[in-house]
């Protein structure tokens, strides 16, 4: 047989290849040559064969069929040999592979080898793609040679040693002993390797890191010393061309030791007080001109932020952060950004120092370092540089790309409600987010708009006057839109009259304003909610201009037979105010209250609307001593539909004007910030809407004889409903639950829900506990309500979650059984 081409030539056959099909087609035909030498046990040319399949593996072809030949290589006398055996060994095989077990013996034999260059060999594979079971049974050769005299081979065997520690972290303490003297080594590379290993030891095992931070006086074993000598004679050595990187000494190893000290000095005083001196060195002392330098004085400032160093350190460290921001990298002034992002919290002061900089990182070009001088400008705000900051962000919203539009203004709307020097100063601000990037606010960014302006009542007539103007012939804003048709509605008569004192008052007739609002109603940019903020607002100023009564009243009866679903039924229950129930008007449409924001950090309940779970603040007022009965409430509630009125105990305190708390129903501002949906038309009596807020049951006349079901029985839980109509409004009835447990262990926090189809309305009230007494023992009782105008039959599916036996568990389950005389 011939003898094989050599590796270089392969090389250069494949290069002259045009195309990869013809790259192919050599790979295949000298691998076909390679198998057939394989399988002639050619131990003349086995070497040179596995060096061209590496390179064939390399270029990502199919090369495992030479495993067993890197073994045969392994177990070769020849270094040649065992070279590139062990190298195809790395790159063909890992420990998924049970073949690579078959070498343990020749890499165990090969540690001992009389060779340190063969030695090296066996410790760069085993380091390299060692199993945990390798690394059990040649821990004790590594330990070995970690405390040879020989540097070339103690280097390798710190690494092969952290490799072990990684697979196998018992084996930690067997290592313990050797690191004693190894950062006495003057050998650079034994003492990279070594601060390796110690580092890897420090962060897998705390106990470890306690050993190493021991303070011994008389000890030479004592860590942190030991490291700050070595980063001390690298600092201070003169030119050594061996280990000199653009001007300084092992910038490697400095960088490690670092980190080391990091890990060491982290909650830790006494390490701390130790490197403090070292570590100022190296922030004033390395060169900052190229780029090895800056890397060095990174990390110096990763380890001054996390260890409990002096504050003028901290200090310093800032400074070189504001330095790097003055770089010309790119990546360099984004490292210092995010770093200056996790410092801001803890040294506020040190970093508003270099808040110019930090601003002028916002016109970069590159977006990356945009957004983090965005973050690190919000960051630094506070009550002292509020309107310098503000006044820079705005300009930076109005000039930002759009993908940073929303989070921008999200920014300048908290940082202005958490320091607003004044109420006029908020007010304008948002205002000018609004004009600028309106339609990529948050959805509550109206309502509290609306919230703050209500609360402010000397500036009623600026604010109007402001949103007038701002929404002149420009309806593109569109939750500038609604704020503005909101404010006009709620305070026109004050723009009319021109009582702003803020600035110059404009003289604007009640024709003009309506004019205004009409042009929202029928432009093509206006959505439909911002349609009704302006038909609310034109209806409001009916009781406000006394002029353009007429004319609104023919405005709110052109919508009545509007498409939208939403203004059509606004418009229908407008005209209606206006024919039947004009009397109730002024009451109806006065000014808001101030409002009360609505906090979301006390307790919750859940409550289920049409299978829909919404969360319902807790109030924890005492309730009213009296009952003051509303009949303006009442009044309304003839409107909405309702004949049988049972008297309503108001909840709100007597101060509040009265039908101030009614202007919801009819769909004009919900409070807490989401959309308000109108009554549903086919819901005829309203009672049960407001039956949460009274305090006497409106269920007193009961009929009897409806037959009681079973709804659930399963896994020892039972659940009976017991049924019950009102005389006073049939479609409404009162389904009682009663849940008992047979089991002999408690069920814990229960938690019953419910859901039917949407021509229903459900309510459920508080159960009396959360815990099922075992053994049938006791129950639980719980109350729904289901208000059923259609007299349609009755249909439920119900979702029970407990915790049992120390597992949570959950179930679903359909209701179809109701008696008809509960829903007939």
């Amino acid at each position: 047989m011939p003898a094989p081409i050599r590796l270089r030539e392969l090389i250069r056959t494949i290069r002259t290849a045009r195309t990869q099909a013809e790259e192919r087609e050599m790979i295949q035909k000298e691998c076909a040559a390679i198998r057939s030498s394989f399988r002639e046990e050619d131990n003349t040319y086995r070497c040179r064969n596995v060096a061209k399949l590496l390179y064939m593996h390399m270029l990502g072809y199919p090369a495992h069929f030479g495993q067993l030949e890197c073994l045969k290589l392994i177990a070769s006398q020849k270094f040649t040999d065992k070279r590139i055996g062990y190298l195809g060994a790395m790159l063909l095989l890992d420990e998924r592979q049970d073949v690579h077990l078959l070498m343990t013996n020749c890499i165990k034999n090969d540690l001992n080898h009389s060779t340190q260059y063969v030695q090296g060999l066996a410790l760069c594979t085993l380091g390299c793609m060692g199993s945990s079971e390798m690394c059990r049974d040649l821990a004790g050769e590594v330990e070995k040679l970690l405390k040879t005299s020989n540097s070339y081979l103690r280097k390798k065997a710190a690494l092969c040693a952290v490799h072990v520690i990684r697979k196998v972290p018992e084996l930690m303490e067997m290592f313990l002993p050797a690191t004693k003297n190894l950062l006495n080594e003057k050998n650079h590379g034994v003492l990279h390797t070594s601060v390796v290993l110690l580092t890897e030891m420090c962060e897998r095992s705390p106990d470890m890191l306690a050993h190493f931070r021991k303070v011994r006086q008389l000890s030479s074993s004592q860590l942190v010393p030991q490291l700050v000598r070595i980063l001390k004679n690298l600092i201070m050595s003169g030119y050594s061309p061996e280990h000199d990187v653009s001007g300084i000494s092992d910038p490697f190893l400095q960088v490690r030791i670092l980190r080391l000290l990091r890990i060491l000095g982290r909650n830790d005083d006494d390490s701390s007080e130790a490197m403090n001196d070292i570590l100022a060195q190296v922030a004033t002392n390395t060169e900052t001109s190229k780029n090895v330098g800056n890397a060095i004085l990174y990390e110096t400032v990763l380890t001054i932020m996390d260890i409990k160093s002096e504050s003028g350190l901290r200090v310093l460290a800032i400074n070189i952060l504001g330095r790097f921001l003055l770089n010309n990298d790119k990546n360099i002034r984004y490292v210092a950004l995010t770093s200056l992002l996790k410092t801001v919290q803890t040294d506020h002061n040190a970093v508003q120092r270099h808040r110019s900089t930090i601003v002028d990182c916002l016109k970069d070009l590159d977006v990356s370092i945009k957004r983090r001088a965005m973050e690190l400008s919000f960051a630094l705000v506070n009550g002292n540089n509020v309107r310098g900051m503000m006044k820079e962000l705005l300009y930076f919203l109005d000039s930002c790309e759009p993908e940073f539009k929303a989070d921008c203004a999200s920014g300048i709307f908290l940082a202005a409600e958490k320091y607003a020097p004044s109420k006029r100063w908020h007010i304008d601000t948002i205002m000018r987010v609004l004009t600028t990037a309106g339609s990529y606010v948050r959805d509550d960014a109206v309502p509290n708009l609306i919230q703050l302006i209500t609360n402010s009542v000397e500036m009623h007539a600026y604010t109007v006057q402001r949103l007038y103007k701002a929404i002149l012939g420009d309806y593109s804003q569109q939750p500038l839109v609604q704020v503005a048709s909101w404010c006009i509605g709620e305070y026109g008569d004050l723009l009319v009259s021109g009582q702003c004192e803020e600035e110059e008052p404009i003289q604007v007739t009640e024709d003009e304003v309506l004019d205004i609002l009409e042009s929202v109603l029928i432009s093509n940019m206006s959505a439909s909610v911002t349609r009704g903020y302006a038909l609310t607002a034109i209806m409001k100023l009916s009781t406000r201009f006394t002029c353009t009564v007429n004319r609104i009243k023919k405005v709110v009866s052109i919508y009545g037979s509007s498409i939208d679903v939403e203004l059509q039924q606004r418009a229908v229950e407008y005209n209606a105010l206006f024919k039947k129930y004009d009397h109730m008007r002024p009451a109806l449409l006065e000014r808001m209250p101030v409002m009360e924001k609505v906090t979301t950090n006390g307790p919750a309940e859940i409550v289920q609307t049409n299978g829909e779970t919404e969360t319902a603040v807790l109030e924890t007022k005492p309730p009213p001593s009296g009952l003051q009965p509303t009949n303006q409430a009442n009044d309304l509630l003839d409107l909405l539909g309702g004949s049988d009125i049972t008297p309503v105990i108001p909840t709100a305190p007597a101060s509040k004007p009265a039908g101030g708390e009614l202007l919801d129903l009819l769909g004009d501002l919900n409070l807490t910030g989401s959309p308000v949906a109108a009554p549903a038309p086919q819901i005829a009596q309203p009672p049960f809407l407001l039956d949460g807020l009274t305090t006497q049951p409106l269920f007193n006349d009961i009929a009897a004889g409806i037959p009681s079901i079973t709804a659930y029985n399963k896994n020892g839980l039972k659940i009976d409903f017991t049924f019950e109509r009102s005389n006073t409004n049939p479609s409404v009835t009162v389904i009682t639950i009663q849940a008992s447990n047979s089991t002999e262990l408690d069920m814990t926090d229960f938690v019953f829900q419910a859901a039917v189809p949407k021509t229903f309305q459900l309510q459920l009230l508080s159960p009396s506990s959360s815990v099922i007494p075992a053994f049938n023992s006791g129950t639980i009782t719980q109350v729904i309500k289901v208000l059923n105008p259609q007299k349609q039959q009755l249909r439920m599916r119900i979702k029970l979650t407990y915790n049992h036996k120390g597992s949570a568990m959950q179930d679903l389950a359909e209701v179809n059984n109701f008696p008809p005389q509960s829903w007939q």
